[in-house]
Formats: C-alpha cells, structure tokens, sequence
C-alpha cells in the first residue's frame, strides 16, 4: 500500500538537433553529504503533495515495477519540480552513482531532446521531454534502515536498494540510447553506449572460425533484451563462447566489457559485484552473440555467469537504438543482503 506522508542544455529549434535538459549535471558541487542525508534533504525540499507522489513502503510491489519505455509512471518527475527540488534529486543521483553512471545518466536523458527533433516534435512535446524521468523513494531514509530509490524513463532505469548510506544492490540497471549514433546536426556522431558496442564487436571479431562458431546463437539479432522486466531475471542455460576457451588476449578484452558495464556504479559497489563473478570463477562465463558482426548490422550479445547476466541489444530504427541492461541473479533489489541483514538482527 502507498504511504501518504505529512537543462540549460537545448533550447530545441526546428532546425537545432540538440536538446538540453533543464539542470546542469556538473553544476552541483561534490559534498560529503551522505545518501540518507541527501534524501532526507530531497524529500524536505517537497510540498506534501509532492511527497505522497514520491514515497512508498519499502515492501511496496512498487519496487519491482520497473521499465524502460515511455509510460506512466508512479513517482514525481523532475518536470514537477522547481530548480531548489531538481537540485537536490540530482544530487541524490550524483551520490549513488560513480561519475562515469552519472554523466552517462544524464546523457541518456539529454538523447529525449535529441529524439524530439528526429521525429520533427515541436518544442514543447511532453512524449519525447528530458525532464519525463521519475524519482520514487521506498521506505524511510534512516541511519540504520532499509530503503531504496529509483530514477526512471525512457531509456533509464536504475534501481538502488540500502542499508543507511550504504548501497548494498544497484541493479536492476538499464541503459538505452536512441539513437544510438546521432545521425546529422551539432553533434552528429555522438554515442553515449559506445564503448558497451565497440569492445564486444572487436571481441567477436578476434574469435578464428570455430571459437565464432561457438559464440553465435543465432544468424538474426534478437528483438529485444530477453530477460524482460521481471522481478527475478528469466534466464536460460548458459550459451556461447566460455572464458576458459579465449586466449589472454580475449579474456582481457571481456573482462574490460565486463568493467565498462560495472564502472557506472559506485567503486564499492562495482567491487562489490565483480567479487562475486571472481568468486563464482571467471571459467564459467560465457559471452554469446547473436546478428552480423559489422557496424550497421542488427545485433545482440550477452555475458553471462552464475551469479549475473548483462546484455545489449541493437536493432530497431535500422540497428540504431540500443538497450542494455545488467542483471545480478543472486542480489537484485538487495535481497540476499537484506534478507542476511534481517537474519541476523532477529537473532
């Protein structure tokens, strides 16, 4: 039950390809202000209305509505906001992610000013809008408790699950770009995911014929990410190439993959998660592709291990719009920490 409680970037022209959002990601300054602090701070900066938009229970199923498309959504946008409230909601941001997640964050959004004038949107369009992205809080921001948050919108989704100003899970975390490449104007070419393309392209191009043969699950790209938006990742068994059989070269390029899709969290919570991928061992991950292997070509890819599943989709819009999301199949939403931490303070 919901719980009531008491960017100068782009002026957008007809001709202008660029929009900018209404906050400027690099004009907050680094604080030492904590997660709890910096939501209690947010959440004070909203009038009651406000408020009872943004927060529910921590238990809510809320926590686990999570997508990327444009839609509804539950919580309070940040074109609901005032500069004072959008300040302190990306300051939040700033905190739980490292400043690679942030700028790449930030980014993604910036890409809604971009698709407006793609589509030859007017300038006041709400579909296609960076200021269309959710902040929901779950639960009590309280030294010693359990809560979360999340940003959402089209193309961002990210999760994140604490203990006091601790963030004990990041994931679900999902990144689109669309377009993937911008086609013509001020910033024609810019990629905001194009490291998460081009290491896993020059990876599957380093692979002799039978190491290929291995990797390629399917001659055509999948349409989408397959593990969906559920609470719990579906998930197959493992397919494509194992690590054990790359040579040194190749394993180092996967584990850089690897590296690119965790350094968008913060540096102990990317630990965090990479020791345990080490720990399951790194022998049993597998990287599969699926579509053509040159640039242009729809494609697909996965890394996938015991204990975490990331993937990356390009297909629509002629192999320009770009999904990825990663997956932590044992802490998602915090549950095996949480769950821990619940154990042991009963006892």
């Amino acid at each position: 039950m919901k719980r009531p409680v008491s960017i100068l970037l782009l002026a957008i022209s007809s001709t202008a390809l660029l929009a900018f959002i209404i906050f400027n990601p690099q004009s907050s300054e680094s604080t030492e202000t904590g997660l709890v602090e910096a939501a209690q701070q947010f959440q004070q900066s909203l009038d009651n209305n406000q408020q009872d938009k943004m927060m529910y229970d921590f238990e809510d199923g809320e926590r686990y509505n999570w997508h990327f498309v444009p839609r509804e959504r539950n919580g309070l946008p940040l074109k609901a906001m005032n500069e004072e409230q959008r300040d302190a909601a990306m300051q939040l941001l700033k905190l739980s992610l490292s400043e690679t997640g942030y700028q790449k964050a930030t980014n993604v959004m910036k890409l809604e000013g971009v698709l407006r004038a793609v589509e030859n949107r007017p300038d006041d369009d709400t579909y296609r809008d960076p200021n269309n992205y959710y902040f929901t809080i779950f639960g009590n921001p309280q030294p010693g408790e359990a809560w979360g948050w999340r940003l959402e919108g089209h193309h961002v989704s990210l999760n994140f699950s604490s203990l006091s100003d601790e963030i004990v899970s990041a994931t679900p975390t999902f990144f689109g770009a669309n377009p993937a490449k911008v086609p013509n104007g001020p910033i024609e070419g810019w990629r905001v995911l194009q490291p998460e393309e081009d290491l896993a392209r020059a990876l599957v191009k380093s692979f002799d014929q039978d190491l290929l043969a291995e990797a390629l699950i399917a001659e055509d790209a999948y349409p989408d990410i397959v593990t969906g938006t559920e609470p719990q990742a579906q998930v197959g068994d493992l397919e494509g190439l194992a690590y054990s059989k790359m040579n040194s070269e190749q394993q180092d390029q996967l584990m850089q993959l690897l590296e690119v899709y965790h350094e968008v969290h913060l540096a102990e919570v990317a630990e965090e998660s990479l020791k345990s991928i080490r720990e399951a061992g790194f022998a049993d991950i597998h990287f599969a592709w699926a579509g053509g292997l040159e640039v242009g070509d729809p494609h697909y890819y996965r890394l996938q291990g015991p204990t975490f599943v990331i993937e990356y989709d390009n297909t629509q819009n002629n192999a320009n719009h770009t999904h990825t999301v990663i997956r932590d199949l044992q802490n998602d939403w915090g549950e095996n920490v949480l769950k821990a931490h619940y154990e042991e303070a009963h006892k």
